[in-house]
């Protein structure tokens, strides 16, 4: 599966870099659990950075809401669940919205998220 990794980036951050870094940390601290369960993890800001930064902005400026909430719905165009870490998150919870919406499970922990056998992973 592709799993969605949601959970705050910017929130509770108050614009402060080193506590978007500590978040987006957080996030990624879940991609190997992820994958290690079989499954490819993959985070929205890992997209949608490199897309503001093309554009000359940054997670802070104006036109972040316009990149960071597409990309996330975006992928999940392309996602089979969301793994929604835990902490007060708009655009987690968007996500999980979303979800919900596509009829996509939605894990709270990385430990409910199925394995795939070695056969599977193939």
């Amino acid at each position: 599966m592709l799993i969605l990794i949601a959970g705050p980036y910017r929130s509770g951050a108050g614009g402060d870099p080193r506590a978007m870094a500590a978040n987006l940390a957080r996030l990624e601290a879940a991609a190997w659990p992820v994958f290690a369960a079989g499954h490819l993890p993959v985070i929205g800001e890992w997209v949608a950075l490199p897309v503001l930064r093309s554009a000359g902005a940054g997670p802070t400026d104006p036109l972040a809401d316009r990149v960071l909430y597409p990309t996330a719905d975006r992928l999940l165009a392309h996602c089979d669940a969301v793994l929604r870490l835990p902490g007060d998150s708009a655009g987690a919870d968007q996500d999980v919205a979303t979800a919900r919406r596509r009829g996509l499970p939605v894990y709270r922990d990385p430990a409910e998220i199925p394995r795939r056998t070695p056969q599977e992973t193939a």
